[in-house]
């Protein structure tokens, strides 16, 4: 029989499909996520890409369902799988960009481009730059200058190939030689590092390779996007995520194109929000795709005072001067200045020559100096304290957004000496609020302004001083805020009602594939502003020994970073049935954690312990060996090697991407050999080598704890207002760095799911984690009157001593969440003590444990004796 899934999710599954995993395998997989309790799948891009693609965010084709992951055919299969299981699906869209594939042709409409020029049919899909470099496109695909590269080009009939590159030679021109041949066609061959200055498309962020589409003509928004609309009505697929709207002329209105022509779907959209800053309140869609929540959750979980305690030892151990990852404020100022003037020096240049342009042809607004205006434009982009701002010429701009460009304009000013040159900043706070003109060029320079605006924030914060200043690795998170990543309990609380009342349907999520490290990763880390002292002495000892054994660490800068990651990936698992004691009765529980003595060997050869087959995060892997190999097997990957050792492969890779990031003593265009393998060496001979014991001894010490972050945050994310998105593999621990390490595929434990709901014992933290999703996933299910639209959000305030470390709300009336927040801090203070949660009256039964609690003032000593997290439902339910 096959059953309709809801309108709008109760939960969705993300899935990364690709060729190692395609839609065949995630068919396979339908029966254990409909067990699971989620009701939508979750799918990343599913239109053609390049060859081999991992991720399908490079789109060569929007009319065809990619046939490497099984085709259209393949997916219609998995969707009648799916519903014949109540399950539908959800599917991430790129409208922003596509690929410039190798060879070129793969992309026909670029390809035709290429060949026709402006006068191509397709010349309106991209954004091209046609009065820049003598009409031609720049193509900065050449390993070196053209002199150098000459002898590598070849013309093969009516195209020129270069290596794996093909392009279309323009009608009339085949009959010249090689060099007037290049000079004749619509593109221009240049080499690779001319992008950052030269190129004249528009790409997403910095990557060349990504062309920008106009989705704002309506022509190219219904030939890029009548597959998918056509898979929505023929029912088919049932909800969209919207991949980089911040990257689109004008997202309000590709919005409500969108919205109008799928019927009114559910749609997310991935939209970082920066500090207190709203989603538009007049886009037609459910919500963002959830890191607004990952903040608050995150942040649940750190101790304030001990982040400031750590921030001090941190500094004192690297010494990095402020703009260099020693202060937020500064470091993120410096990455600014630096990706405004290198990166998007060639996206600045265009702005510029926009507003010559537009000074040209206007009277009272000759003489601003080109120099002027490009110093204007970086001036205020630099000072954009959020993605972008939302306007349109003609259109109205939010008070908000406003506001805001007139204040950073003021900052803008005052980089100039002269009075009147800082009259430049005015002019161009007036392009990009849209409010100096009307015509083409002001409408172009408005929307680039903003686009421009997003890519600047992604690269200098994401990309770049998130990788500097790492005080604490975790709070360096996508919409994260690293001076401050701690949120109060009533913070925390009044958010969850802000969504409840204006985007109850919004998605949230806590692992994602674009997360740095996986929220288990960022759970343990937390735990270090619990315990700084204790965290500055071993670092500090481990350091050490790793000089003294040889393999010193380049800069301490790269040492404080490695020790982190490499304690966040150990990935300490507890034995449940055999500690789960509160923290008034876990005096010793840290010298109880399951696990090998230290120093016992474990594999550190990037193999891990299962040969990459994919086990549950754990230091005994034989714990999980109820576990089947899965469904999927053939697609399975690890998710953590076991304590005694990070995964030197694993780690070494993530450590040396950090630092490529953070560009600080090399980077991915001016790279230093010599100071990644030094990076290497001390990662396999520190982290990965001699400290292995030390390091193993104190994950151990600090598990009880990690346990209680762990099932927590875990615990809040799947009950809070919203819909939850369980990143593929996350129902159990999950221990994960930055991608790729967190995009190989998934394995689903079918059995191990069975056997808990048969009633078989929890063993380990993470069977404990894939039982608590489960149930809490069935619930709301069965209770989209408590969860969803309709529904409603309580908090529920502790009394006592240990209040601040519960988090309680309620849901619906019908459940309660309870979870323990700071469990470090809670034990040395001596526990719950005399801590009380007053419940609503009536009979209550913990789902989790199936313990039944009665009503009115509960001791939290008696609620959480058993595990951290309780999920309460009433019994008469």
């Amino acid at each position: 029989m096959t059953h309709k899934p809801p309108s709008a999710p109760s939960a969705t599954y993300r899935l990364q499909i690709q060729p190692a995993f395609p839609f065949s395998a995630a068919a396979e997989a339908v029966p254990y996520l409909a067990s699971l309790g989620v009701s939508h799948l979750h799918l990343s891009p599913v239109l053609e890409a390049v060859p081999g693609s991992a991720h399908g965010y490079d789109v060569v084709d929007h009319t065809a369902v990619r046939a490497e992951l099984g085709g259209e055919e393949g997916l219609r299969a998995l969707s009648r799988t799916a519903r014949g299981h109540g399950l539908g699906l959800v599917l991430d869209i790129v409208p922003n960009h596509m690929a410039v594939p190798a060879p070129e042709w793969l992309n026909r409409p670029l390809w035709e481009v290429l060949r026709e020029g402006p006068e191509s049919r397709y010349a309106r899909w991209f954004d091209i730059d046609w009065e820049r470099h003598g009409g031609r496109v720049l193509l900065p695909v050449l390993g070196g200058r053209l002199g150098a590269e000459l002898a590598d080009l070849r013309l093969d009939g009516d195209v020129v190939r270069y290596h794996d590159h093909a392009f279309p030679v323009r009608p009339g021109t085949a009959h010249l030689p090689l060099p007037e041949l290049l000079d004749a066609q619509w593109y221009r061959l240049a080499w690779w590092r001319l992008a950052r200055t030269e190129l004249n498309y528009r790409r997403f962020f910095t990557i060349s390779g990504l062309i920008g589409v106009r989705v704002e003509d309506p022509e190219v928004f219904e030939a890029t996007h009548a597959t998918i609309l056509r898979l929505l009505r023929e029912g088919v697929v049932d909800g969209l995520r919207i991949d980089h709207p911040d990257g689109l002329a004008d997202p309000a209105a590709y919005l409500r194109r969108l919205d109008e022509a799928a019927g009114g779907r559910w749609t997310v959209v991935e939209k970082i929000l920066t500090g207190e800053e709203r989603l538009p309140g007049g886009w037609p869609v459910a919500g963002t795709t959830g890191y607004d929540a990952l903040r608050r959750v995150d942040g649940l979980f750190v101790d304030p005072a001990g982040e400031a305690e750590l921030l001090a030892v941190y500094r004192g151990f690297t010494a990095q001067p402020p703009d260099r990852g020693g202060d937020w404020a500064a470091t993120a100022s410096a990455a600014a200045y630096e990706v405004v003037t290198r990166e998007l020096a060639a996206e600045v240049s265009w702005l510029t020559r926009l507003a010559t342009r537009i000074c040209a042809t206007d009277h009272t607004l000759r003489d601003h100096a080109p120099w002027a205006l490009e110093a204007a434009i970086r001036e205020l982009l630099v000072r954009v304290p959020v993605y972008r701002p939302y306007a349109v010429v003609g259109g109205e701009v939010a008070e908000g957004d406003a506001a805001m460009i007139r204040a950073a304009a003021e900052g803008a000013r005052s980089a100039f000496g002269v009075p009147e040159e800082a009259e430049a900043v005015d002019l161009v706070r007036d392009l990009a609020l849209g409010r100096a003109g009307t015509s083409p060029e002001h409408s172009a320079f408005c929307a680039r302004f903003a686009q421009t605006s997003s890519a600047l924030r992604a690269k200098s914060i994401e990309d770049k001083a998130f990788y500097r200043y790492v005080p604490l690795l975790s709070a360096g998170e996508v919409g994260g805020e690293p001076a401050a990543p701690a949120v109060p309990v009533a913070d925390f609380h009044s958010f969850c009602a802000a969504l409840q009342r204006d985007w109850p349907l919004t998605g949230t999520a806590l692992s994602t594939h674009d997360t740095k490290r996986s929220a288990d990763v960022r759970a343990r880390l937390a735990l270090l502003t619990e315990v700084p002292d204790e965290w500055a002495d071993l670092v500090e000892r481990v350091t050490k020994e790793t000089a003294r054994g040889g393999a010193a660490a380049p800069d301490r800068h790269v040492a404080w970073m490695a020790w982190q990651a490499a304690y966040g990936l150990l990935g300490t698992e507890q034995a449940p049935d055999r500690d789960r004691r509160a923290p008034d009765r876990a005096t010793n529980a840290r010298t109880d954690a399951a696990g090998p003595a230290p120093g016992a060997r474990a594999s550190i050869t990037g193999a891990d312990t299962d040969g990459g087959a994919g086990t549950a995060t754990g230091i005994d892997p034989a714990a999980d060996a109820d576990a089947d190999t899965g469904i999927g097997a053939g697609h399975a990957v690890g998710n953590a090697a076991g304590v005694g050792a990070a995964p030197t492969e694993r780690l070494t890779a993530a450590v040396v991407k950090s630092v490529r990031e953070a560009a600080l003593r090399t980077s991915w265009t001016e790279s230093d050999p010599a100071y990644e393998e030094a990076v290497a060496a001390f990662v396999a001979a520190g982290p990965c080598g001699a400290a292995r014991t030390a390091m193993a001894r104190f994950a151990r010490s600090m598990a009880p704890a990690a346990r209680a972050n762990v099932l927590g945050m875990a615990l809040l994310h799947l009950t809070m207002p919203g819909v939850p998105d369980v990143y593929q593999g996350t129902e159990r621990e999950y221990a994960a760095l930055v991608d790729p390490d967190n995009r190989r595929p998934a394995e689903f434990p079918s059995a191990l799911l069975s056997a808990l709901d048969e009633g078989r014992a929890l063993r380990t933290l993470s069977e404990e984690k894939l039982h608590l999703t489960a149930t809490a996933l069935r619930l709301r299910r069965e209770h989209p009157d408590w969860f969803g639209r309709l529904g409603s959000y309580k908090p529920l305030a502790a009394t006592g001593p240990a209040a601040d470390h519960c988090v309680a709300f309620a849901r619906g009336g019908g459940a309660i969440t309870a979870a323990t927040r700071l469990s470090r801090r809670l034990e040395e203070s001596g526990g719950w003590r005399d801590t009380e949660l007053t419940l609503p009256e009536g009979p209550w039964m913990d789902t989790l444990s199936g313990r039944s609690v009665e009503g009115g003032r509960m001791p939290l000593r008696e609620l959480l004796t058993e595990a951290p997290v309780a999920l309460l439902v009433r019994r008469d339910e």
